[in-house]
């Protein structure tokens, strides 16, 4: 065995720049994917669907709020409705429950890129204080468990979630997101024609005084 090791040190050699070489790459490999990881870490949104029921003395509103908690920005591909788990093609049903002498405010979500810590109201609902009681209210509020919004959207690395009012950082992960060109909210402003556009018609703070 001795004898066979000091004839052949040239192949011992070999193999071990063999071995050498094969740790190396290992090490690069391991070293990309770390890289990789903290890449996507980096940009890594987080999206959170809420809704919402607000009482202040001269009105009474209530919506959804669409807000990006993570750290990267949100590119919303596509957005579902659904009603007791099947699909709609849009909220006429649910705004045909509401009380009368609504107000109301848009802002589609397909298509936009919403950036860490910005949120976006897709809908919002407003009555004058005096024109709708409590329970209406609240019954109009309660109508809304039965409808679920869920929107697909994705990091600049094209890595893709679906998320719904109960998901948040548990959004599911999905292989991509289908781009939807139909936008429910969007529609809500087809049918509710306004001098402004749908982006400013959103109702800012200030107007909830």
């Amino acid at each position: 065995m001795w004898r066979w090791l000091t004839q052949n040190h040239q192949t011992l050699t070999g193999i071990g720049a063999m071995l050498v070489g094969i740790a190396a790459l290992f090490v690069a490999w391991d070293q990309g994917r770390v890289m990789r990881a903290q890449q996507h870490g980096a940009v890594y949104p987080v999206l959170q669907v809420d809704g919402f029921v607000s009482t202040m003395p001269n009105a009474a509103s209530l919506g959804i709020t669409v807000a990006n908690n993570g750290v990267g920005p949100a590119l919303i591909r596509r957005v579902s409705l659904y009603r007791d788990g099947e699909w709609q093609s849009g909220l006429e049903a649910y705004r045909a429950e509401l009380p009368d002498g609504y107000n109301l405010s848009w802002a589609g979500l397909t298509g936009r890129a919403l950036a860490p810590n910005e949120s976006v109201t897709p809908i919002n609902v407003r009555w004058p204080r005096e024109d709708i009681t409590q329970s209406e209210l609240s019954a109009a509020a309660a109508s809304w468990d039965a409808w679920e919004v869920r929107v697909c959207y994705c990091s600049v690395f094209d890595r893709c979630w679906e998320t719904t009012p109960a998901g948040g950082a548990l959004a599911r992960r999905v292989n991509q997101c289908e781009v939807d060109a139909d936008d429910a909210f969007e529609q809500l402003g087809a049918a509710n024609p306004a001098p402004t556009s749908p982006e400013t018609a959103t109702l800012r703070p200030e107007d909830e005084q």
